[in-house]
């Protein structure tokens, strides 16, 4: 008995020992061999990570105006489960309906899906239509689920919101093509958001931490800090207001002629900062979906689509010919068609029988082409495509926005007709509006081709540096007074409201330079004329140039020129920002008789004539050249012996002055048309010649002949035209657009 209880107290006592053995055993085991292991394991059940999210950078103009910053967004969330429990779907449906405006069929089917065992799913995002509604709306729907939950008395509709972030853009489509969008999972699409997508949307910080299985932060946790890293803040160029100028001018004339698209930009010419950029048709960045699968509207013609310029690139051909010191304004050609050597067509005017012998000034007012192929042989083709180069027209102008277009200009340089029509923008040549702004601007500025850009400074809000970008320029294109000479033979486009091209941008009070152009667009190889593309580019004031504007209508519905479409919006554009920007209107001086002082007064439609009587004619020509007059020349002397109107004489908008130099036995008669019968009998009593007058109005046609063996001239007087411009109503001659044929 003793024996037995002494082996069944070994037994037990060697089960014991063993089980401490294999425990040991084991203990050893987990924790020495495979020690590094569970503690690995055990780590990653301890550490848990939080991020935090870092703020995607504000976009906004240059006076600090928000143009795309992030906002709280709201997603509206549904639980079928609790709906079903409830049975209130019939009513989550219609009321989601008509807050949110998706399908009834589809929110249906949204809130009865069930998973592959046929239980109602928990929660479900109601997209497109309630994904990341604004604030507004947001409160619309508490506002439905919490009077849901207080009609049926339920404290759980199956209703709910997630707060999340979203790009917005407070100024709708303003700057569009400049912005661009992100889409509503915050992916950068298109314009800076794209292009400025690293710098924009930073990085986010992560703080990573030790916890209990109830997830409290254990006593000795070590911690591991990523700091968030903010993005930068964008300032541009871009002016809201003047942006918004020019986006409600293109309105007007898209919808009045309706083309295949509109471009306009605005820049500083004496910086190239960018003021204003739009295009049409466009969209609006809160709702880029609604844009169309074709995504026309996305689409920034101003950088991107390239041109045959038509008349507007002839500024490049005046500009080279004025360096060299070949143009003559006072000079004359015979217009209306030219030959080139070893081209069987002639190239012509738009008014093919031509004006007739005119000074080669006068062949920059009316758009000659006649004019620009011979400057081109003046030139030579060497001289003037080197010009083309200088002016930028064969490389990018290194603007800082996505996609910009390098152009073209490749002509066969066997063949002079083809560098003959490039001297007026036809042929071999496709440049993009931007490239034609930044050449003006360098007439503008004194010559210096300059690098376009929009934006202004970026700001790191983690370390508050600001970097601000500095104006660039690439070369010396033409000198300063050769700028100079150009602007004021510019001017005169705008400033002769006869026989000025550009009349219609003529603005009270400021001095505009400007070219018009209406290119025949090319289809296959063939020119079609009923398909053109019309613009204009100019700048203002020329004594103090604050703003370039270039505007591009393509494919207007019916047949216009630059001239009539292009310029009444580059007016509107121009007259209203410069007012915006303080840009003070010509001044006059008056004498002050008390404080016998001189004092400068805003009087925009009276400036006084300059005294020119007993001046040579060339110093006359240069002094109403210098201060934008709209002048002409009678007879062929060396002197002015008399002037009209008179010096001191106020005038109003577009009077021109005549300078009557001495008269042969057959007394010069200059062209009247355009000018009121006072004026006409003014200048003709001057001459002393003979007058007879028919109608009424203003002066259409003169003819010349004699009575009594002295000269009569007869006036024919017709009435203001259709666009009550204070312009005569056009005779047959010159009737249509100002466009020009291509080769």
């Amino acid at each position: 008995m003793v024996k037995r209880i002494k082996l069944r107290t070994l037994f037990i006592g060697g089960c014991i020992t063993l089980f401490f053995l294999v425990l040991i055993a084991r203990v050893f085991w987990i924790q020495v061999v495979e020690g590094s292991d569970w503690q690995e394991k055990a780590a990653t059940l301890w550490a848990h990570t939080s991020t935090i999210k870092a703020e995607r950078g504000t976009i906004s103009d240059r006076n600090g105006s928000v143009l795309a910053s992030d906002v709280p967004a709201y997603t509206v969330v549904v639980n079928p489960a609790v709906i079903a429990e409830k049975g209130i779907g019939d009513e989550v449906v219609k009321g989601l309906h008509e807050l949110l405006g998706k399908p009834e069929d589809e929110l249906r089917k949204l809130i009865e899906a069930k998973d592959e065992n046929g239980k109602y799913l928990k929660n479900r995002e109601v997209r497109n239509e309630g994904w990341k509604i604004d604030q507004e709306l947001a409160d619309k729907v508490k506002e439905f689920y919490v009077a849901l939950g207080k009609e049926h008395k339920i404290q759980e509709t199956g209703i709910g919101l997630v707060r999340e972030q979203k790009r917005y853009y407070p100024k709708g489509s303003l700057a569009a093509h400049i912005l661009g969008y992100t889409d509503r999972d915050g992916k950068a699409i298109m314009g800076l958001e794209k292009s400025l997508d690293e710098q924009l949307k930073g990085s986010d910080g992560k703080l990573l931490y030790q916890s209990d299985g109830q997830g409290v932060k254990l006593p000795d946790s070590k911690d591991t800090y990523k700091p968030v890293v903010n993005g930068s803040n964008f300032k541009l160029t871009i002016d809201s207001t003047i942006q918004k100028y020019i986006q409600e001018a293109m309105e007007k004339a898209y919808a009045q002629y309706k083309p295949k698209s509109m471009s306009v930009i605005a820049a500083d010419p004496n910086t190239m900062e960018i003021l204003g950029m739009a295009n049409m048709p466009t969209f609006n960045p809160n709702e880029f979906w609604k844009t169309g699968a074709e995504g026309a509207g996305f689409y920034n013609h101003a950088i991107k689509s390239t041109y045959e310029p038509g008349s507007t690139f002839k500024i490049v051909t005046l500009a080279a010919a004025v360096e060299e010191k070949l143009f003559d304004p006072v000079a004359t050609f015979l217009s209306g068609s030219i030959r080139i050597k070893g081209y069987s067509k002639a190239l012509h005017d738009i008014n093919r029988s031509g004006w007739g012998q005119i000074s080669f000034l006068e062949g920059v007012k009316r758009s000659s082409n006649v004019l620009f192929v011979k400057l081109y042989e003046m030139l030579g083709q060497d001289r003037l495509l080197q010009y083309i180069d200088d002016f930028g027209f064969n490389e990018k102008t290194g603007i800082d926005l996505p996609g910009e277009a390098k152009g073209f200009v490749n002509p066969n340089l066997n063949r002079p007709i083809e560098i003959a029509t490039l001297a007026y923008g036809h042929g071999v040549i496709g440049v993009t509006p931007l490239q034609q702004l930044v050449a003006v601007s360098a007439i503008a500025n004194g010559g210096k081709l300059m690098t376009p850009y929009v934006v202004k400074e970026v700001t790191d809000p983690n370390t508050g540096d600001t970097k601000v970008t500095q104006p660039s320029v690439v070369r010396q294109v033409i000198d300063e007074a050769s700028a100079k000479k150009t602007g004021e033979y510019l001017e005169q486009v705008v400033a002769d409201q006869v026989k000025g091209t550009g009349r219609n941008a003529h603005i009270e009070g400021y001095r505009v330079a400007g070219k018009t152009g209406t290119a025949i667009k090319v289809e296959g190889k063939d020119y079609v004329k009923s398909k053109v593309l019309v613009s204009f580019i100019g700048y203002a004031p020329v004594n103090d140039p604050k703003i370039a504007v270039i505007v591009i209508i393509d494919e207007p519905n019916v047949e216009v020129g630059g001239g009539k479409a292009a310029a009444p919006v580059f007016k509107e554009i121009v007259s209203q920002s410069l007012q915006y920007m303080g840009v003070p209107k010509l001044a006059t001086e008056t004498s002050d008789k008390d404080s016998k002082k001189t004092v400068k007064t805003d009087a925009p439609a009276l400036r006084t004539t300059p005294d020119l009587t007993g001046k040579t004619m060339k110093e006359a020509r240069e002094t109403l050249l210098d201060q934008g007059f709209d002048f002409e020349v009678v007879g062929e002397g060396a002197s002015v012996e008399t002037q009209y109107p008179e010096a001191g004489t106020k005038l109003v908008q577009g009077q021109r002055i005549y300078l009557l130099s001495k008269q042969g036995d057959k007394p010069t008669i200059p062209k009247l048309q355009g000018e009121s019968l006072r004026d006409a009998l003014e200048v003709l009593t001057l001459l002393k010649v003979e007058i007879a007058v028919e109608g009424e109005g203003y002066v259409s046609e003169q003819i010349e002949g004699t009575k009594n063996g002295k000269t009569l001239v007869t006036l024919k007087m017709k009435p203001l035209n259709d666009n009550s411009e204070d312009v005569p109503a056009s005779s047959s001659a010159d009737e249509g657009t100002e466009s020009e044929s291509g080769p």
